[in-house]
């Protein structure tokens, strides 16, 4: 035997070690998973799909506070998902983004403007420097995979209404078409490959 913990993780033992560890502030903020180092204590049947829905021993959790706290205690190390509590650490399965930004709003004009995304569970973030997007290109179809970084190597896969929305503010800058937010230029396609 590996030395490894012998706790059999569950969902309700996640949530319960959550609670009771606290808010992370008086506000409301995320507990502070980055401090947290605990033992792993095996993979749990858990997963995210890719349109950000969470399931659970194959069923998906329909309490949206529920999702919300566990994507409170979300990190990522060397690709790899976990739940992380100050006692336990569980591996989960994620089928693409842990999150989903589902709308944003735009301020302002070119250069100027910014984009705020929001996700599935209300997380929200400025894109820019911090909160980069990006847009990865299925190799055989072509077809556009946009991100943005939503906190510590967490991404948000940006929905296809939201992309196609995107798409209406873009501009073209330095050979590329792409979106400014937040004083940064993100490219999505060269401009010599658009129709």
């Amino acid at each position: 035997m590996s030395g490894q913990n012998t706790v059999t993780p569950s969902a309700d033992g996640l949530a319960a070690s959550i609670k009771a560890a606290g808010k992370a502030s008086a506000k409301g903020g995320l507990p502070p998973v980055h401090l947290w180092n605990p033992p792993f204590c095996g993979d749990l049947d858990m997963r995210i799909a890719r349109d950000g829905t969470w399931f659970y021993l194959g069923t998906p959790i329909g309490r949206f506070e529920l999702v919300k706290l566990f994507s409170s205690i979300l990190k990522r190390e060397e690709g790899k998902y976990f739940l992380v509590t100050p006692v336990e650490k569980v591996g989960i399965t994620v089928d693409d983004a842990p999150f989903v930004a589902v709308d944003f709003e735009a301020r302002g004009e070119g250069a100027a403007q910014e984009l705020l995304f929001t996700t599935h569970v209300g997380d929200q973030m400025l894109a820019g420097h911090d909160h980069p997007i990006r847009v990865e290109r299925d190799a055989e179809t072509g077809e556009p995979s946009p991100y943005v970084l939503v906190r510590s190597d967490l991404e948000a896969l940006i929905d296809r209404k939201s992309f196609y929305r995107l798409v209406e503010l873009g501009c073209h800058h330095d050979g590329w078409f792409g979106l400014w937010s937040g004083g940064a230029f993100f490219p999505v396609i060269p401009s010599d490959e658009l129709p």
